[in-house]
């Protein structure tokens, strides 16, 4: 099994290689299998990455915005027509099951670059301002070249969320994958150029802890969106500031999901599934903190229990699996370790706690666990895990819930499931995060700001929001008389 690219790196519209580089290994997390050997970018390789960005960028900014969502939307016929493969390489990538990449990977990359190429026209507009005699207008204008850093859980849809409003707004882009998933990007890349878009506005460089400073730090780039963890996100904001550069920081949570006592009951378990198991538990937004009414938390666990147990793990590519596993031998053993904390710390295992019998070889797999009784002081309740380990608590009354669920550095996620909307609406209005579901979770389409609160980032991805980041207001004053001085 093999998914070799042409070279490590795609700069200037083709794919360009230099073997003094770093090695990067890419590995199947179903077997542990070396699919694919890179190497990370060297200074020489960065720096062109980012002279051609800044050299490609006057020209693609200086295009009409139609002509540019032309260009976007011709991405996303050719990811359309393209999706099997593209997932096909994103399960290789990252070890989730193609059940799942055919209809939220490369999919929902499409869906952006449609959605920027079709409102960029008119979602770019400024304003008149009138002044008596005189009067000002605003545009909004591209920062120039951006920087995107991905994480190794979504990375085809992490290139195109960052993609399409970047290039929308008129900007370049030089992204770098993550590490561990490295090989999805140059495929958007590839796909970008072969939809119109001018050499070197979207550049793809490999590289790991190392090379992400020296793209940041780089003089020429304007601004930085990242989607990773928390300490990582501290270190880039920090960077980038000291240079007064532009951030997008799209980072970790320990989200809660309230349950109430009038919740449907399927769909509250299945809520706290999808926003505990899917992709193995490695989204960013997932709810680990489910709190559910004390009259209902038997009836949920008994339900959640039988549920769980009936999860699919397996072979990744097999259209059966449900739940594929984690994307590397770490991050198994991370899980693993706060799994082992848990029951130390005195929460009830309900179901799963360690590695399936039912799957054999070297893949990194992880049953899905049910923890209940968690208290809020618990390890598992405070720190984010990223794997499918769910903490279930109980609560008694609605002002309760609400405190316990801020009560955290987070703020990225939360979710409220009740039969009164009142109720719901009232919930969400005083939980803190920056996107919040009701009835719902995890449901993320490019209509929606999409982003975070408190230590859970800044920023917003996706909707029209969006291209704000992107993008600056420039104001010109507009003198009709003549111009007086008192001197």
């Amino acid at each position: 099994m093999k998914a070799q690219p042409q070279a490590s790196h795609f700069i200037d519209g083709a794919y360009i290689e230099d073997d003094a580089g770093r090695v990067i290994e890419s590995i199947y997390p179903a077997t542990g299998e070396v699919i694919a050997r890179l190497h990370a970018a060297t200074p020489a390789i960065l720096d062109h990455a980012v002279a051609s960005a800044r050299r490609a960028q006057g020209e693609w900014a200086a295009m009409s915005p139609s002509a540019r969502g032309r260009v976007l939307k011709r991405a996303a016929d050719i990811m359309r027509e393209r999706n099997r493969a593209l997932s096909e390489l994103e399960t290789l990538d990252t070890g989730k099951p193609i059940q799942e990449t055919l209809v939220a990977d490369p999919t929902s990359g499409a869906d952006s670059l449609e959605f920027f190429g079709g409102i960029i026209a008119s979602a770019l507009n400024g304003s008149h301002i009138p002044l008596g005699r005189d009067f000002a207008y605003t545009s909004r204008v591209p920062l120039g070249v951006v920087a995107g850093i991905g994480a190794w859980n979504y990375p085809q849809q992490i290139a195109c969320w960052k993609a399409a409003p970047a290039l929308a707004a008129g900007n370049a882009m030089v992204f770098k994958p993550s590490e561990l998933t490295p090989l999805g990007a140059l495929k958007i890349a590839e796909i970008l150029v072969e939809a119109g878009l001018p050499k070197g506005v979207f550049n793809v460089i490999q590289g790991d802890r190392e090379t992400g400073p020296l793209l940041v730090g780089h003089p020429d780039i304007a601004k930085v969106s990242l989607t990773g963890s928390v300490p990582t996100g501290r270190k880039v904001a920090g960077a980038a500031a000291g240079q007064l550069k532009h951030v997008t920081m799209e980072l970790g949570g320990k989200s809660p999901i309230l349950v109430f006592e009038d919740a449907d009951l399927e769909s509250a378990v299945s809520g706290a599934m999808l926003g505990n198991f899917y992709s193995a538990g490695q989204v960013c937004s997932n709810g680990t903190r489910v709190f559910v009414h004390r009259s209902l938390k038997e009836r949920f666990l008994a339900r959640l229990k039988a549920r769980t147990e009936a999860i699919v793990l397996g072979n990744p590519q097999d259209e059966a699996t449900h739940m594929g596993p984690l994307v590397s031998n770490a991050q198994r053993d991370r899980v693993l370790a706060y799994i082992e904390t848990g029951k130390a710390e005195g929460a009830r295992l309900v179901t799963g706690g360690g590695i399936p019998n039912s799957v054999t070889g070297e893949g990194y797999f992880v049953q899905p666990t049910v923890f209940a009784d968690v208290t809020d002081g618990m390890t598992i309740a405070r720190e984010e895990i990223f794997g499918p380990v769910m903490c279930v608590l109980d609560f008694e009354t609605e002002e309760e819930a609400i405190a316990r669920a801020n009560a955290s550095e987070f703020g990225l996620a939360a979710g409220v499931f009740t039969a009164d909307l009142t109720r719901g609406h009232r919930v969400a209005a005083r939980l803190e995060a920056g996107t919040l579901w009701i009835n719902s979770y995890n449901l993320c389409p490019v209509e929606i700001p999409f982003g975070g609160s408190k230590q859970s980032g800044f920023g917003r991805e996706n909707s029209a929001a969006a291209l704000d980041h992107y993008s600056q207001l420039k104001t010109v004053y507009v003198g009709m008389g003549p111009c007086e001085a008192p001197y």
